[in-house]
Order: structure tokens, then sequence, then C-alpha cells
């Protein structure tokens, strides 16, 4: 269907995983339909999502892994 994305699709644009895309669906921040076993998401409802804090595991600084590999690290 023009216009939809699956939930795969709809995780790549966003940069994150489908599981994350079910999880705003089942948490009511993404509004889908669903069509036989497929849940479908409109495209402009990604804007509703796309800049959502929390996306993933924050990246370590450098400064602590640097720190920590000057630590009784194995060499």
């Amino acid at each position: 269907m023009k216009g939809y994305l699956t939930s795969q699709e709809a995780a790549d644009r966003l940069g994150v995983t489908p599981g994350r895309i079910r999880q705003f669906i089942a948490d009511g921040l993404l509004p889908s339909e669903l069509v036989g076993k497929t849940r479908l998401i409109k495209e402009s409802d990604l804007k509703l999502v796309e800049n959502r804090p929390g996306r993933g595991r924050p990246p370590k600084a450098k400064a602590e892994a640097s720190k920590a590999g000057k630590k009784g690290g194995k060499k």
C-alpha cells in the first residue's frame, strides 16, 4: 500500500529495531493498522516518534573507555 511501511521498513527509516517499533505501537506512541498479520504504519506518522530520546543505549565516553583500559586490564 502506497504511503504505508512495515515495521521493518519503519525501523530502517528511524535507525531502530523492529522490536522498538512494536514497542512504540504497544505504548500508543505510533499508530498502526493491522492488515492480515502485518502491522502497517503510515509514513507520515513516523514524525511522531523520530525524535524520541532514549533510542538505544548511549555510547560510552572515550575518556571512560581509556581509563578502564589502563586499570589492571589484561594486556
